[in-house]
């Protein structure tokens, strides 16, 4: 009996090490792209010359902004180091080079970036960062690495432990939290949430468009994907084929997000996060890399030995046997208590406001996962900023055409990225003058520092349009800061 069960819990927690692999390598790329994108906007987002400073970062965070290797100057030579040296770990870390200790290294440079500016974050970076603990305690480099190549022992067909544990957990909280605050809303089970979401402009791109002619076919979506979040716990119950079906559901529906909405990494953090539900018949179909008995089963395995001959066999430091032997075991129990903290901390964040001698409702921690739930955003809105130059003429300093009030043809396309749009929501909600100054401060600087005629004072608008499913939308103009640029 104690066999049967034994086996009924590592189909289910186990994971296949070919599944680990393709995370670890999903994972590295979804790290590099994103670098990439924030590079862009490295000076305004990272930078004392942008829209954070570090003395407003200070000012709002304390202490816990100075643990930001980012923070430790303000000028953009670090920050472009510190890019560089994420990318190298990130690198690294794809191609299974010292595995662990490359997603150690990008893990705490990864959360380092994201406490640095944390208006531009949303829960996909949020997830990321989660994933990235996780995946430094699990045998990631085990197949298909640097390190495989490297090996002494032939790797291990699947694995179970506290670290892949984490890992299917963490998938299933996010899903199963979202569920519950998306039915305490009435939009979600009346079918019209979906159609809400793809009514807001400044997100939807692409097949967004396309998709909300069809109404029909956005309430079936509705249902389903409510349906599958509330069922989510069942990636865990299921094994073999209807695992990898049920997995293949909601990869496809986060494909769908990507293709129609701008959610920066959130669609692809969230496909990486279901690669290691994928059971060992799934990697055993795949050509090439079903395991065979005595070969190292790398796919483009010519090409990754010439990685292997390239890079150095450097040796670490091997730590005393007694260090070895406690880590050893007060490692799985610290990541036990994570993983106990992660689950009630998540039940806790969703729990009924009025359950006794849980304390009052301003009390409450904040729901992490609440994605459109209970109920989607209802404002569109975009930037204005009026600005007057020394000649006496008038140009909006954000866009860098002249001043319109009306709404653009492509909302979302207003802004220069997605995570420019998650900056302006948040700086919108947080109502802080401070911050919508630094704003202001920074459209003056980069005016001034990139033409010849100098902005002289700017204004900056937020234009909220309700979504109006039934009519005309309506508009109001929310001025957010109002600055002297010569000052």
């Amino acid at each position: 009996m104690t066999g049967r069960l034994r086996d009924a819990v590592a189909r289910r927690l186990g994971v296949d090490t070919r599944a680990l692999a393709a995370f670890r390598v999903a994972l590295a790329a979804i790290v590099l792209a994103d670098l990439a994108l924030r590079t862009r906007f490295l000076r305004a987002f990272y930078t004392d010359a942008g829209i954070y400073p570090r003395s407003l970062l200070f000012e709002q965070y304390g202490a816990l902004a100075r643990l930001s290797v980012h923070a430790l100057s303000g000028g953009p030579w670090l920050q472009a180091a510190l890019f560089l040296a994420t990318a190298v770990a990130a690198l690294a870390m794809l191609a299974g080079y010292r595995t662990t200790l490359a997603t150690l290294v990008t893990g705490l440079l990864v959360g380092s970036l994201h406490l640095r500016n944390p208006l531009v974050l949303n829960s996909g970076d949020t997830l990321l960062r989660m994933l990235l603990f996780w995946a430094v305690f699990a045998p990631l480099g085990e197949r298909w690495s640097v390190d495989a190549l490297r090996a002494e022992s032939p790797p291990r067909g699947r694995v179970l432990g506290v670290a892949t544990t984490g890992l299917l957990a963490q998938v299933v909280v996010v899903y199963s939290v979202n569920a519950v605050l998306k039915l305490r809303g009435d939009v979600w089970l009346s079918g019209e949430a979906v159609r809400q979401v793809l009514e807001l402009d400044m997100f939807t791109v692409l097949l967004g468009d396309a998709l909300a002619e069809f109404p029909a076919l956005v309430v079936a979506f509705d249902h389903l994907w409510l349906a599958a979040l509330a069922g989510s716990v069942l990636l865990v119950v299921l094994t073999g084929w209807p695992r990898a079906g049920f997995a293949a559901l909601f990869a496809a529906m986060h494909a769908g997000m990507f293709v129609s909405m701008q959610l920066a990494v959130f669609p692809l953090v969230s496909i990486a996060a279901l690669l290691p539900f994928l059971p060992r018949a799934v990697w055993d179909r795949a050509p090439g890399w079903r395991a065979v008995p005595g070969v190292r089963d790398l796919p483009l395995n010519e090409y990754a030995r010439s990685i292997e001959r390239a890079l150095p066999a450097l040796a670490l430091p091997s730590l005393p046997p007694r260090v070895v032997h406690l880590k050893d075991r007060a490692v799985p129990a610290l990541l036990a208590v994570g993983l106990a903290v992660l689950l009630v901390w998540n039940v806790a964040t969703v729990a009924p406001a009025d359950v006794p001698e849980v304390g009052p409702v301003d009390d409450q921690p904040e729901p992490r996962w609440s994605m459109f739930a209970p109920t989607p955003l209802a404002t569109d809105l975009w930037v204005v900023a009026p600005a007057t130059l020394d000649d006496g003429s008038s140009v909006d300093a954000f866009h860098g055409g002249p001043v319109t009030w009306d709404e653009p043809p492509d909302v979302a396309g207003s802004y220069p990225s997605s995570r420019w749009r998650k900056y302006t929501a948040n700086v919108r909600r947080l109502d802080d003058l401070a911050v919508s100054n630094a704003f202001a401060d920074y459209l003056c600087t980069r005016w001034n520092d990139s033409h010849d005629t100098d902005l002289t004072s700017v204004e900056v608008f937020v234009v909220e349009q309700p979504v109006n499913l039934d009519g005309p939308d309506p508009t109001e103009r929310v001025e957010l800061a109002a600055k002297n640029c010569s000052a």
